[in-house]
């Protein structure tokens, strides 16, 4: 088993790679702060929409059930009178429990950490050590998770006391009110007591989810050997990549380099084929092929043009005609001449066009002149 990393070597970011692992073993940003908060929304925007509603369904089930007449003895159906009695009440709280399950979807929604992660379900021995259960109790963010619930008791109850003490005086009044009117009343307090509660509560997911983002981060922070290990696994060990490119570089004579660094640019298919064209006004009647190859070839001819910064644009179906064509030393075909022409155009004044945001011209190759990456003509 590996030894866990010392906090103190932890110096680096994690890595979007980490991020990832982390997620699907079921490591998220979470804040049961928020989640609550948004559940106490969505019941107290129920409570305020939906509760005048769901009281007359009360007071109607109330009266429905107090009342007998000799037809209900004469057609005794109780399923059926149940549910004219249950149905008004079902069709609000069905809007509750909607509303609460929507909220308790959002909270994952808002982080970001929405989805079924089937590492978190993993048995885990480890959740089972007493030793680490009470380390886990009385660490460091034990103590903060214990602090915070204090706080938020504290907040919670103050704003509670707030409002019973300011709701006070209406109580007296109450019983020299009729039903409806007392009804009314304490429903109204009731909202307004939600709505509170809510914004408290709103307050302390506010600090939280901060809180839970540094500390989520603060526990993904990998070594500086971490970092290189995921870059070794991702893109592969450096010295088998300089192994790789050496071999490649290989591939070329000691002319075709030359010539890759002298040429005016590379047409690529983006990465099957590369095609190092040269063309020195005065000097060359026509543009001339100095290199050309696929694969490797292609590779490693694009490598020394960006390491010589010679220009390299994509023309997939000019650089295939020219591969299937023209060989190196040759000029390129007449009938593609326009279409050289039109990128070394592009390529002599690329400071300018890059300046200005130009993007490369688009060229037309003859039908004659259009092949798959296997040399069948496409035309």
């Amino acid at each position: 088993m590996a030894d866990t990393p010392d906090k103190d070597q932890q110096s680096e970011a994690p890595t979007a790679k980490r991020k990832a692992d982390a997620a699907r073993d079921g490591d998220v940003l979470q804040s049961r702060e928020l989640a609550v908060a948004l559940v106490m929304a969505a019941g107290a925007g129920w409570l305020a929409i939906g509760g005048p509603a769901f009281v007359r369904a009360c007071t109607q089930l109330l009266g429905q059930g107090l009342q007998l007449d000799p037809g209900d003895l004469a057609q005794f159906d109780p399923m059926s009178r149940l549910g004219q009695m249950v149905l008004p009440l079902a069709l609000p709280l069905a809007g509750l429990f909607g509303l609460a399950l929507v909220a308790a979807l959002a909270g994952p929604a808002v982080l970001g950490s929405a989805g079924f992660r089937p590492g978190a379900l993993g048995f885990k021995p480890g959740r089972l050590d007493p030793l680490r259960g009470l380390g886990r109790i009385f660490s460091l963010n034990g103590l903060a998770e214990l602090g915070k619930a204090l706080a938020k008791v504290a907040l919670l109850g103050g704003i509670g006391w707030w409002l019973v003490a300011g709701e006070l005086r209406h109580f007296p009044a109450l019983a020299q009110q009729d039903l409806p009117a007392a009804t009314r009343l304490m429903g109204e307090i009731m909202v307004r007591a939600v709505m509170a509660l809510v914004l408290g509560m709103a307050l302390i997911a506010g600090l939280d989810v901060p809180i839970q983002y540094v500390r989520r981060q603060a526990r993904l922070r990998m070594t500086r050997q971490q970092v290189k290990e995921e870059m070794r696994q991702s893109e592969g060990a450096p010295e088998l990549k300089q192994a790789q490119r050496q071999r490649r570089h290989a591939l070329l004579s000691g002319s075709a380099r030359k010539a890759v660094t002298e040429a005016a640019v590379i047409l690529t298919n983006p990465t099957h084929f590369a095609v190092a064209l040269r063309y020195r006004p005065g000097q060359d009647a026509a543009p001339v092929v100095v290199a050309r190859g696929r694969g490797e070839v292609a590779l490693a001819i694009r490598e020394l043009a960006a390491a010589h910064r010679v220009p390299t644009l994509d023309y997939p179906q000019l650089a295939r005609a020219i591969y299937f064509t023209s060989r190196a030393g040759q000029m390129v075909a007449e009938d593609l001449f326009l279409a050289v022409a039109t990128v070394l155009a592009f390529v002599f004044r690329l400071d300018a066009m890059l300046a200005d945001g130009t993007p490369p011209p688009a060229v037309t190759v003859p039908p004659a002149r259009r092949f798959d990456e296997h040399g069948r003509p496409q035309g």
